[in-house]
């Protein structure tokens, strides 16, 4: 379980880190970057994608939502967002929560004992809409792609 609070903790800090109450699916992926199995970094590497830019074609994403209802991203640069710890029960936006329940089915255990960050990537790449989804997009990352990329990163894990 320590990959799982390691995983949704991880999601709360990079949403509220970005000024985000709760994380969304986009956080969870951030999140499974940093996961110590590697297999969530691995699978952008085997798509040609450099992990360390997601970040930054996320939040080019969130500024887009943002300019067009009127918004300059830059405008909000000097807002402070007070730093909080996540208090129990893990609250997450209805992305992150059918993007979770996808990777532990992914996982093929009833308790996601196994969950691996290639997990949360699948997840992720199966979605068609969404802020995730159009970051990679941005990125030049075809979803199937990465998901089978990803599926091949948890079937050399596990052998």
């Amino acid at each position: 379980m320590r990959t799982v609070s390691r995983l949704l903790r991880g999601a709360e800090r990079i949403a509220r880190a970005s000024g985000e109450e709760v994380p969304g699916a986009e956080h969870l992926l951030l999140s499974a970057m940093d996961l110590p199995d590697g297999t969530a970094r691995r699978a952008f590497e085997r798509v040609g994608a450099d992990p360390d830019g997601l970040a930054a074609a996320i939040a080019a994403q969130h500024a887009d939502a943002l300019r067009a209802v009127g918004i300059d991203a830059g405008d909000l640069d000097d807002l402070e967002v007070p730093a909080q710890e996540g208090r129990g029960v893990f609250r997450s936006t209805p992305s992150a929560q059918a993007v979770f329940r996808r990777a532990v089915d992914l996982s093929g255990t009833p308790r996601p004992r196994q969950l691996l960050g290639a997990h949360i990537v699948v997840a992720v790449a199966e979605m068609e809409h969404g802020t995730a989804a159009r970051a990679l997009s941005r990125m030049g990352v075809e979803r199937g792609q990465l998901a089978r990329a990803a599926s091949d990163e948890l079937i050399r894990t596990r052998a």
